[in-house]
């Protein structure tokens, strides 16, 4: 199911309320869903390998212990952050300034990603950097897509709220 934008993200504590979280495509949500964003975003960060190795190794101990503990929408979220890790590393591998369309984005698209009929910029010569930070995030992004744990629990929880 689509992830849900109507609710109210300022209120809802997802950890007491799992039946309203929706797993969604990529990562929707990402960055609305608490208690978990809260936990999980002070510790997302890829500016060098080296924070990149730390930040994705931290992210990936977070999503180990939300699956140990049942957590589904925890381990989601963590899996989430891993996956932004590398998107968005990648872009400013490809594009200086992680600016990658041209124009602001429309009123009514904010929030969304997708160019929305913008053009996409010229990209730079990648950031060799910044493509080893975002290969550092992706490694363990699939690692945690992979995990056998997660997609048992994944599986259990569409089966039990339809998400």
């Amino acid at each position: 199911m689509p992830f849900d934008y109507t609710l109210d993200f300022r209120t809802v504590d997802f950890r007491e309320h799992p039946e309203f979280y929706r797993v969604g495509k990529g990562e929707q949500g990402v960055l609305l869903v608490q208690p978990y964003k809260g936990e999980i975003l002070p510790h997302w960060r890829f500016r060098t390998p080296a924070v990149a190795r730390e930040s994705a190794d931290t992210i990936y101990g977070l999503f180990e212990a939300y699956l140990k503990a049942n957590d589904f929408v925890g381990a989601d979220m963590a899996r989430k952050f891993l996956q932004m890790g590398f998107t968005r590393a990648r872009r400013y591998a490809n594009h200086r300034g992680g600016k990658k369309y041209d124009g602001p984005v429309p009123d009514d698209k904010k929030g969304q990603s997708g160019a929305h009929g913008r053009p996409e910029l010229p990209r730079a010569p990648e950031d060799p950097e910044k493509a080893e930070a975002a290969a550092i995030f992706k490694r363990k992004w699939d690692q945690a897509k992979e995990n056998p744990d997660y997609v048992r629990q994944r599986t259990d929880f569409q089966a039990r709220y339809g998400k």
